[in-house]
């Protein structure tokens, strides 16, 4: 009974199951033939370019272990900047540096480490350590995202990022996720970051959750959640949107940060997006997914895609 009780609780938020988004939305608007455009985070990167999406700036690759004694001198010039596996997933395999002293690389929790130990980083990378299925991969270094300092005054370290939900080109959900001491200044939610709900109408904060548990104030800067709003939510709304002609993915996720300099940037795409973004807006994605199920011909403006979603009656 207390089974048969929590389901029917689910289906009346309308909330989405794993197996019902395998079915019935990445199986049925999401080509395979296409999955490796956003599970590769370096055609990611070119598509975007192509597309006239602003992205991190890329200075180089390495895909050989041949290649992996020339990293010193890549390296020369660049103070900041961001190691990570092509093919990784969940925040896996990225080293993030945000200066140097001397001979020494400082990462973003102020350890210093070597060249060395940066070489050892990128042949486990290229080993395919931290790659979704074990097989060799590509080690991509880009510039550091400087994090906007409103967003980043609610964050441990990390630079928070906004995932967003596209369905057949419409934006249907969105949550901030916030690095913690715990998640290891990481914005992951299956490690102790903090998810926020926002709502697609104003860009504010809806409601927020820790592994599980609702929070008012993050753990470690004790701001207000409540408080946090988006600036130029318009514009990420639209970049997200734009991912949908860019990859032909009817279902995925755009996770998106805000340069201080640079503003919104894309970050990755995901065509199996997690489901805990409905706990972090404590409502379900069934009812908007339907409500854009019934539409018979996609508009081809993003902007107006928008617009239909933001006269919607789910906030």
């Amino acid at each position: 009974m207390p089974f048969l009780t929590s389901f029917k609780t689910l289906k009346r938020l309308g909330i989405l199951g794993m197996n019902a988004r395998n079915v019935n939305y990445i199986s049925k608007y999401n080509d395979r033939k296409l999955y490796p455009l956003v599970d590769d985070k370096l055609k990611t990167k070119l598509l975007a370019q192509k597309a006239g999406i602003n992205t991190p700036k890329l200075f180089f690759t390495l895909s050989r272990q041949h290649d992996v004694g020339e990293l010193q001198k890549r390296l020369e010039g660049l103070n900041a900047f961001v190691l990570k596996p092509a093919r990784g997933s969940g925040g896996k395999g990225i080293m993030v540096i945000a200066s140097r002293e001397k001979e020494l690389f400082v990462k973003a929790n102020g350890e210093k480490v070597s060249v060395e130990v940066l070489m050892r980083h990128v042949t486990n990378i290229l080993a395919g350590l931290y790659s979704l299925s074990g097989t060799p991969d590509v080690a991509i270094c880009e510039d550091l995202i400087i994090a906007d300092s409103l967003l980043k005054s609610y964050s441990y370290e990390g630079v928070p990022d906004i995932r967003i939900i596209i369905f057949r080109g419409y934006p249907v959900m969105a949550m901030l996720r916030l690095a913690t001491k715990l998640s290891d200044g990481k914005a992951n939610l299956h490690q102790g970051a903090v998810g926020v709900g926002i709502n697609l109408q104003n860009a504010q904060a809806s409601h927020a959750v820790m592994e599980q548990s609702k929070v008012l104030v993050h753990p470690d800067t004790k701001n207000k959640l409540s408080e946090i709003e988006i600036a130029n939510w318009h514009e990420l709304l639209e970049l997200a949107c734009k991912c949908y002609e860019m990859t032909k993915l009817g279902y995925l996720g755009a996770d998106i940060v805000i340069d201080q300099n640079r503003g919104p940037m894309l970050l990755e795409l995901n065509a199996r997006p997690g489901l805990s973004i409905q706990v972090a807006n404590a409502t379900g994605l069934v009812p908007r997914l339907k409500e854009i199920e019934k539409i018979k011909e996609i508009d081809p403006d993003p902007k107006n895609r928008i617009d239909f979603v933001l006269r919607q009656n789910w906030f």
